[in-house]
Order: C-alpha cells, then sequence, then structure tokens
C-alpha cells in the first residue's frame, strides 16, 4: 500500500458547476465536462448543488448525536433483514479478500408503507424506515436532507443523458419508484493499515448509478488512477463529489469507467460522512444504449434488471443473513 497519498488535482477529479443546470440552461458544455470525468475516473465535485447548508449541517449534527448513543441502544435498531433499514454495526461489510470494513451505518430509503403493492408483494428493498422512537431529531434531519439529495439526483440525471447523447429525460421514465438509499456513516479512529487488509472501505466499485457523497473535512476518500497510483479525493467546503457506479458503466458499454475507490481514516479522529446511493426502479432493464454501441463496437453485457443485479451485488459483501433478500 502506498505510504504517501496525494491530494488529486482539479484536472483529475474537477469540480463541475451546476449553475446552468438549476438556471434550466444549455446543459451541453456541463455535459461535455461530466463526459470527460466519467470516461477517465468516473467521480467529479458537484458545486452550486442546491442542497442548502443548513440542512447539510443539521444530518450532520444528527449522525454525531446518533453514533454519540451507547453501542447497545443503537443495537435495538438493528437493520431490519426485509427491507435493509436502520443500524449496521461495524463488521457486516466484507470485500471478498480484505478484512470487514472498519465502519457503522444507519441506512434509509423510499419511505413505502407495508400497503404498498410492492412492499406488499415482497419486493426486495422495498418498504418503511425504520425511525428509533426516542430519536425524533434523527428522522427529522435525515429526511430533509434525503428528500434534496433524491431531487438532487434527478437533476444529474439530466446531465448525464446528454452527456450519451440521449434525450435530457431519458433516465427519468426509470424513476417512478426508484430504488434510493442514504447511509450515515461513521467511522472510528482507524489504526494503520498494515497488511492491506483492513480499511474503513476496502477497495471497491460502487454497484448501482450515481452516488452523491458529503464528507467531512476529515475526508479519507482515495481513488485510483487507471495507472494504478491512488489519490484523495478532499474534502472541498460545498461541494459533493459524485460518481458513478458499475450499472451505469453497462448502460454505457464500458464508456464511462465506475472506479475502485476505498476509504482510509489517517487523522486519528472520528470521520462522518454521507453517501446517497440513487438507483432507478426495479425492474428498469439495463442494456447498453443506442449511442454506446456500433457494428465495431457491440453490447458486452446482457440485459439484467436493475434490482437483480444489486440484490446479486450485495449478497456479495454482506455478512448480515438475509440482508439483501
Amino acid at each position: 500500500m502506498q505510504d504517501t497519498i496525494r491530494a488529486a488535482r482539479a484536472d483529475e477529479v474537477p469540480v463541475l458547476d451546476l449553475a446552468p443546470l438549476n438556471a434550466g440552461g444549455d446543459l451541453r458544455a456541463l455535459a461535455n465536462e461530466l463526459r470527460h470525468a466519467c470516461e477517465t475516473i468516473g467521480f467529479f465535485y458537484v458545486a452550486n448543488h442546491g442542497i442548502a447548508a443548513e440542512i447539510s449541517d443539521a444530518v450532520y449534527a444528527a449522525t454525531h448525536r446518533y453514533f454519540d448513543l451507547p453501542e447497545q441502544q443503537r443495537l435495538a435498531h438493528r437493520m431490519d433483514e426485509r427491507f435493509r433499514r436502520g443500524f449496521m454495526p461495524q463488521g457486516i461489510n466484507q470485500h471478498p479478500g480484505y478484512a470487514p470494513d472498519l465502519k457503522e451505518s444507519y441506512e434509509i430509503g423510499i419511505d413505502l408503507p407495508l400497503t404498498d403493492p410492492d412492499v406488499a408483494a415482497g419486493l426486495p428493498l422495498h418498504g418503511p424506515n425504520r425511525w428509533p422512537p426516542e430519536c425524533p431529531w434523527l428522522r427529522q434531519a435525515a429526511e430533509a436532507y434525503f428528500a434534496e439529495t433524491m431531487e438532487l439526483g434527478k437533476r444529474l440525471l439530466r446531465v448525464f443523458a446528454v452527456s450519451l447523447g440521449m434525450p435530457a429525460d431519458y433516465f427519468l421514465q426509470f424513476c417512478s419508484k426508484p430504488m434510493v438509499q442514504m447511509r450515515l456513516f461513521h467511522y472510528p479512529p482507524q489504526p494503520a493499515v498494515i497488511d492491506g487488509k483492513a480499511f474503513g472501505v476496502a477497495p471497491h466499485s460502487d454497484y448501482g448509478m450515481i452516488t452523491l457523497l458529503s464528507q467531512d473535512p476529515i475526508g479519507g476518500l482515495e481513488l485510483r488512477k487507471r495507472d494504478g497510483e491512488w489519490i484523495a479525493a478532499p474534502f472541498i467546503a460545498g461541494t459533493l463529489i459524485i460518481n458513478i457506479g458499475d450499472l451505469f458503466q453497462r448502460w454505457t458499454n464500458d464508456i464511462y469507467s465506475s472506479n475502485l475507490h476505498r476509504v482510509v481514516n489517517r487523522t486519528g479522529k472520528e470521520r462522518y460522512s454521507i453517501p446517497t446511493f440513487f438507483n432507478l426502479d426495479y425492474h428498469t432493464v439495463i442494456s447498453c444504449l443506442p449511442t454506446c454501441q456500433s457494428p465495431a463496437n457491440p453490447p458486452k453485457y446482457a440485459p439484467i434488471k436493475s434490482g437483480d443485479y444489486l440484490l446479486s451485488r450485495f449478497r456479495d459483501v454482506q455478512k448480515y443473513r438475509g440482508a439483501a433478500a
């Protein structure tokens, strides 16, 4: 493992200004910048993303407060095996070839009642959120931030579509009941990575469409470049980090790159981050886009339903019986 990690340069992980998107202007220049980032490293920052600072500050304050509760109390909120909602203690996620991740989390998603037809039918990853009754402040802050990232995710899908030569609303047709999950992450101080096996999050690529990440000033996110060098994606005030996942790479026939990344908390302090994983409707068939194939470059992947693919990937890394089913 590299002993020293340098910060990414702006030409490696760019900061994209979403002002044209917010103003309803021409998206082509912004889409071209996004495309270059997705073709090279699969990550970029966004500024002027539209999420008010007070909403972000409130969810971080609630996250700190929640993980300051005694672990025994938090274990009473342990993740519901059917709906994947609630507290996930450290040691559950383990990527093949690595030690269990050195983090704990609280997960929410699209809040659906038990009477919802998909929930009643037992469709995986669909259901109600789980809220600790003694923590009303957690629900208030998390729901407000979740709603903002949901809307930002939909707006970003317009830029992604334009970047691929598709109608701006192309992906939005698959967002009637999108599988969006948000996790409040807490990383305790991490011992030095001696054997290259124990990380806050081990090297991996995300599984789905796009991830919208807010990280605290501690930083800790590290990305692997195409040449194998690992670089840091540091905290930049007022921005979020966006990356694409493996399903998006499949849409584009590998034109866009779902990149390896990891989390290493090198500071000796507690770290917090909040990713929102934005995925399309469960039954969305992921198949190569028409603008990403040709007789010389035919589709590389068989079509697959979005939800089926995500479930298969969750089962690969979680040691939580039934968590992904």
